[in-house]
């Protein structure tokens, strides 16, 4: 199965027309090279907040209020082209409204047979805490996809063991994760995040990023970090972890990752965290003790 992740430089689209020419695009660039699946990044739907006013753009506030009469155009979009290019469309993320002014920020995934699938962000970092109009997920899945099973974790979940492992148990072989950081210190706790969980769990994990700058939005102002496929430090595997990863102005990086090939890793692992992750639970070692000298 052929994997494409997009590092996807930040715009400011006049209205939404806009906006759907470009996803056209750049996703029919992804179909064109053969990806059966693309990732495109967290918050992505906030590009959208460019279509509006000055003062709507620099209050985020007013931006997560604004784009939602776009979210049946998004769904309609999406649907649309992961029907038209045959393939999985990983739509970023889109800050849904839930009522009362609270939003959830959710991943969409629309499938070359219609479906519309999602995720949502399960733990908040301290921005999405300090605007105090978000709420994390409350449901955790795994999807099928062309027989893979695949998860979704938003950015910051990457970097939470428990629910990616969760989802490895309910069989997901593939991560994926829309992401959006604006510092090095972020982007590198994200891709320690990622390799950690393809090692833990014997998975590949794609990840997506936001890149550029838009002075003109407050989420998306200044952007870092590659986009990159991950596997587990094994053999037959590549010893650092990174299957690709974008480099310079590359907008998209590909892998055609062989899931049998990581099934029969299992068979002649080095080591096998996936295996030996019961160890850590032994009633014995969950709590440290005071050892007195």
């Amino acid at each position: 199965m052929k994997v494409a992740v997009a590092k996807y430089p930040i715009q400011a689209p006049g209205d939404f027309a806009a906006f759907a020419e470009r996803q056209a695009a750049v996703l029919g660039e992804a179909a064109a090279q053969g990806a059966r699946i693309a990732v495109l990044p967290e918050y992505l739907s906030l590009e959208l907040a460019a279509t509006f006013e000055a003062d709507t753009q620099a209050d985020l506030h007013a931006s997560l209020a604004a784009i939602q009469r776009y979210r049946d155009d998004w769904l309609a979009l999406y649907a649309r082209l992961a029907t038209s290019l045959d393939m999985y469309i990983v739509a970023g993320t889109f800050l849904l409204a839930q009522g009362d002014g609270r939003y959830r920020n959710r991943c969409d995934v629309f499938t070359p047979q219609g479906a519309h699938l999602w995720q949502d962000k399960l733990q908040l970092t301290g921005f999405e805490k300090g605007l105090a109009v978000i709420d994390g997920g409350d449901a955790l899945k795994v999807f099928d996809l062309d027989g893979v099973r695949a998860g979704v974790a938003v950015c910051y979940d990457s970097e939470f063991p428990l629910p990616v492992r969760a989802q490895a148990e309910a069989g997901a072989r593939l991560l994926l994760v829309p992401g959006c950081t604006d510092t090095e210190a972020g982007a590198t706790r994200v891709r320690v995040g990622c390799l950690a969980r393809a090692l833990e769990n014997r998975v590949f994990v794609a990840q997506s990023v936001t890149a550029g700058e838009a002075a003109w939005s407050p989420a998306l102002d200044i952007n870092t970090g590659e986009a990159a496929i991950f596997a587990p430090m094994d053999r037959g595997l590549p010893a650092d972890g990174i299957v690709a990863q974008t480099s310079g102005d590359e907008m998209w990086v590909f892998a055609e990752l062989d899931f049998d090939a990581l099934e029969r890793s299992r068979g002649d692992a080095q080591v096998a965290n996936d295996r030996d992750w019961a160890g850590q639970l032994q009633p014995a070692i969950t709590r440290a003790r005071m050892e007195k000298p």
